[in-house]
């Protein structure tokens, strides 16, 4: 169970971000020009705060789970230029490592018991 529900906060951060990425050119230039702080996995107090201001509560909720969810892997894309991958490549990562292999550990725990 608790692989499905990290999966669906991932998978639903991921497209909260796509949305915001597609509503439009000026959002996203004016967001770009304030260091936009749906583009980091893992942000900065600063970038917290400045989404904190940008989004509702249930929507922060969402992030602030997906932050945790995916820190350990936010890591691996900090060099890249790409908002895309910075956000894409550690919520597939994680989408491996939480959905794939806690339902393969939940298929072999009750397989044991």
């Amino acid at each position: 169970m608790a692989a499905i529900v990290a999966s669906v906060f991932v998978a639903l951060g991921w497209g909260l971000f796509a949305l915001d990425q597609a509503r439009g050119a000026s959002h996203a230039s004016v967001a770009g020009i304030a260091g936009d702080p749906t583009t980091f996995p893992d942000p900065s107090p600063d970038q917290e705060s400045a989404r904190q201001k940008a989004h509702s509560t249930p929507r922060e909720f969402i992030d602030d789970v997906n932050d945790v969810l995916l820190a350990p892997f936010a890591g691996l894309t900090n060099d890249s230029d790409s908002k895309w991958v910075r956000r894409s490549i550690p919520a597939l990562i994680a989408l491996l490592i939480y959905g794939f292999g806690g339902g393969f550990l939940a298929r072999f725990a009750s397989g044991r018991a």
